[in-house]
């Protein structure tokens, strides 16, 4: 398979030759898929429930457009889908700062013409502790990412998707919007304002060709989550409540967030949909 692969940051942009004819050759005869000839865009991409999504996109025939805050997390997530043979651009951006999301919307368009999904993974936990000890800049900070920072890069790509035809958005809350755990506190709320978030944005993308759920993980294994998965007490306490069998990995949030983005969940919009091993509705 023809590997399109491109690694941007500010100022500096290397291209495999020849990238547009790449793409174009990869997504249109060698890639397959049921998502060839489409470009999705995952934010906090390198590594965990980001990095499978971006994997499984890749797989299943999407020229991904991975980021980090990290440059050399950037540089291993390449890497990583290269050597599979993956269509991929990587380039480095805080989801926090408007001048990063401007500069990831403006590579996207100028190295892939456009996004047809957008996949709103990266958020951040800089506190353990109680929700009223909360400082402003913390406070600041967590919604700044996990909140605003969603509905501003889509307000950005929105017109460009439009374009493209029927697309797909994917924001990523978490368990905790449903069962609060008391040492996340405010971490929490944001990710209970996602649920709403989407339900807002599901209707009012309701009349475009713009699909909009939200992907709702329990506790998966991975670095962000080992406050919860390596405490023995809370992970005796799920298995006991909520007869839970195994700890989630990243790969069981993948597959999902494909089937959204594929032409079978074109009937599929305001959902929240969880991924957790037991369900917490009738």
């Amino acid at each position: 398979m023809l590997r399109a692969v491109a690694w941007v940051q500010r100022g500096l942009f290397h291209p495999c030759a020849g990238l547009s004819a790449a793409l174009k050759s990869s997504s249109g005869i060698d890639q397959k898929g049921i998502l060839a000839n489409r470009v999705a865009m995952v934010t906090g991409s390198t590594s965990g429930i980001g990095f499978a999504i971006a994997w499984r996109l890749a797989q299943d025939g999407a020229h991904m457009v991975v980021s980090s805050w990290k440059p050399q997390n950037v540089d291993r997530a390449v890497a990583a889908l290269q050597g599979e043979g993956l269509s991929v651009t990587g380039t480095v951006c805080h989801v926090g700062k408007a001048e990063d999301w401007e500069w990831l919307v403006a590579t996207a368009l100028e190295h892939c013409g456009g996004v047809d999904f957008l996949v709103c993974n990266a958020g951040v936990n800089p506190l353990v502790g109680s929700t009223l000890g909360t400082s402003k800049q913390v406070w600041d900070k967590i919604l700044n990412v996990n909140v605003k920072a969603p509905a501003l890069l889509l307000s950005q790509l929105l017109p460009h998707m439009e374009k493209r035809g029927r697309g797909a958005v994917i924001l990523v809350s978490s368990i905790s919007a449903y069962i609060p755990h008391v040492e996340l506190g405010a971490y929490n709320i944001s990710k209970t304002a996602l649920l709403g978030l989407m339900r807002t944005l599901a209707m009012e993308l309701a009349p475009k060709p713009i699909l909009m759920n939200c992907l709702v993980p329990g506790i998966i294994k991975t670095d962000f989550s080992k406050i919860l998965h390596q405490n023995e007490a809370f992970w005796n306490l799920s298995k006991e409540s909520q007869k839970v069998q195994r700890i989630g990995q990243p790969e069981d949030c993948a597959g999902l967030v494909s089937f959204l983005c594929s032409p079978d969940a074109s009937y599929i919009t305001g959902e929240s949909i969880v991924v957790a091993g037991f369900s917490l509705r009738l």
